[in-house]
Parts: C-alpha cells; sequence; structure tokens
C-alpha cells in the first residue's frame, strides 16, 4: 500500500493582527547602537520626521520566551533611540508572531531613491506642502522639489531597472541628457558594476555617442578628459555592454548550480567524520569549503552611502 504523504499544517500569519501600544522598558533591543549613529544625517532625518509627523512606521517585536509582557526588538533601533531621547512612554509597535531577530534586517529593503520619490509624490497627492515633507526630513525645500521631478525625462525600463537602487539624485541628472534607449543601456551598466555614483553616470554620458545623445548642441567636454581617452572609454563602455548580455543569458543556470553545488557542500559539512578527515590531511580544502558555505547566507553587499543608518 502507497504511504500516504503527510500534508504540512499550513504556517500562520507572520504577525498579530493589532498593533499594540508597548511601553518602552519593556522593550529589549537586540544590539547597542554605535555612538556615532546619533550624529548621522539619517539620525537626523528619522529624529525630525517622528517630531514632524509621529512615529509613521511602527516598530517590529517579538514576545520574549519565558519573559510575560517582556518585548524582543526586531526592526527600529534608531526609531526606539530617538523615542527614548524624546521622553516617549510607551510605543506603537508590530508584534511578529516568530523571533526573526537574527535575520529580520536581512529582508528589509531600505528605502529605495525611485521609492522616495514616489513616496514624496503620494505626500503631495494628498495636499502635504512641501515645506512640511522637507521638515519631516530635515533637508532643504529644493531637495524635495527635486526629488519631486526625479523621473521627468527618465524612461519608464530605466526607472523599472532603477526602482530599488539607492542612486544618487544627480545620477538622473546625466541619465536625462541622454535618450531612452541609451538610459537603459546605462542602468544596466551601473548594476552590472553596482556603482550608481554621480562620478560614473557622468562617465557614461562621456561616453556616449551624440545620435544618443537628447540634445548633441548641448555636450560639453569633460574636464580632465581628452579626446582619445573619451574614445577608449566608449569601447570599453561598448564591450562591457557586450559582456552584460551574455552574461544574462547563463546568469539564471549559473547561479542554480552554484546553489545546488554550496548546498551539497554545505551537507558534506555536517558529517563529523568527513570534517575531521579534512581538518587533519586537507585544511586548505576545509577552509575553503567553509568560505563556500558561509557565503551561501551572507548579505547581498548594499550600495548604501556611508550616512545610510540601519535600523
Amino acid at each position: 500500500m502507497t504511504q500516504m504523504r503527510k500534508t504540512p499544517p499550513p504556517r500562520g500569519p507572520g504577525f498579530e493582527p493589532t498593533l499594540r501600544h508597548i511601553p518602552i522598558a519593556a522593550i529589549l533591543p537586540v544590539k547597542q547602537l554605535p555612538t556615532a549613529v546619533a550624529k548621522g544625517r539619517k539620525y537626523a532625518q528619522i529624529a525630525a520626521s517622528i517630531r514632524e509627523a509621529g512615529l509613521i512606521e511602527p516598530l517590529v517585536v517579538a514576545r520574549a520566551p519565558g519573559l510575560e509582557g517582556t518585548f524582543i526588538l526586531l526592526d527600529g533601533h534608531v526609531r526606539l533611540h530617538v523615542l527614548k531621547e524624546m521622553g516617549t512612554d510607551a510605543i506603537t509597535c508590530l508584534v511578529a508572531t516568530d523571533d526573526e531577530s537574527f535575520t529580520y534586517n536581512k529582508r528589509i529593503s531600505r528605502l529605495a531613491t525611485i521609492q522616495e520619490h514616489k513616496m514624496i509624490l503620494r505626500a503631495i497627492d494628498r495636499g502635504v506642502p512641501e515645506a512640511r515633507i522637507a521638515a519631516a526630513l530635515n533637508v532643504d525645500v529644493a531637495l524635495i522639489r527635486r526629488k519631486r521631478t526625479l523621473l521627468n525625462g527618465i524612461c519608464p525600463e530605466a526607472a523599472e531597472l532603477l526602482k530599488d537602487k539607492h542612486c544618487p539624485v544627480n545620477s538622473f541628472r546625466s541619465l536625462r541628457k541622454m535618450k531612452p534607449l541609451r538610459q537603459i543601456q546605462a542602468a544596466e551598466l551601473m548594476i552590472a558594476a553596482k556603482n550608481y555614483t554621480v562620478a560614473y553616470a557622468e562617465a557614461i554620458l562621456a561616453a556616449t555617442d551624440a545620435e544618443d545623445l537628447v540634445d548633441p548642441a548641448m555636450r560639453k567636454e569633460t574636464p580632465g578628459v581628452t579626446r582619445e581617452q573619451a574614445e577608449r572609454m566608449k569601447t570599453e563602455m561598448a564591450s562591457l555592454q557586450k559582456n552584460i548580455k551574455l552574461i544574462e543569458g547563463t546568469l539564471g543556470p549559473d547561479h542554480l548550480r552554484l546553489v545546488v553545488a554550496g548546498r551539497y557542500v554545505e551537507r558534506l559539512l555536517t558529517n563529523d567524520r568527513i570534517n575531521r578527515y579534512l581538518e587533519k590531511n586537507h585544511g586548505d580544502i576545509l577552509d575553503e569549503f567553509s568560505r563556500i558555505v558561509a557565503g551561501l547566507s551572507r548579505p547581498a553587499p548594499s550600495s548604501d552611502g556611508p550616512d545610510e543608518v540601519e535600523e
């Protein structure tokens, strides 16, 4: 008789259905913030936002096992610090049903430039004045206006490619001078190089043919770059673009094979006999296997700037 396979029980919701107002004294942080964090620009923006508009995004906590009425803080260490400084007694929190304090932050996508642009547009559509948004973010009103018009002149395909990237506002200024097809190519180059800086965007612009510019007559010579260097840069950019297309065709299968091989190595290292043998006879191989396994769970490198605050 064929044995019936048990169906795993359905997983419950990841969070309790209602927000809770929890005393600050009952919330236990899982890490201590560096003293330099309170002096950073992002910290000042978060503090200004809370003072101006209140706590918009609730903290995420989990119930501490065996400690009735006590909660472990999963996300929101900076917000908690700010609220403590403001003398707040209790905070609105979202209660997670699982304690994922070691992995929760890896699953958070910090607000990217285009996402921030859309958030500002939504706020303006709801009648929030630009001055109030600027005060909430602790920035100049002129910066809010630049972020509001961020995607003017940017084709939808390029915007889609960069929608979750931390791309400086001024990098879009260079993209705006290119025609749509070149904007897409430039976005692909930036993603391939994991480089979204203004200098890199300007380098791509300098290597762009006149016919790929919105207004070739407005083209300016890049200071410190000779015509020969510009031509060589153009050739290298074209070669990189070609290599990107070649890699795109094999990236999926190659990544799948890498993950499968990595998991196999991970299983090997759970065997004590294999571990002892490698440690005794092939320590270099064991070290390499350990690095491979560690790389499987390592979070992707962030492109955030030095002022970015991880909560």
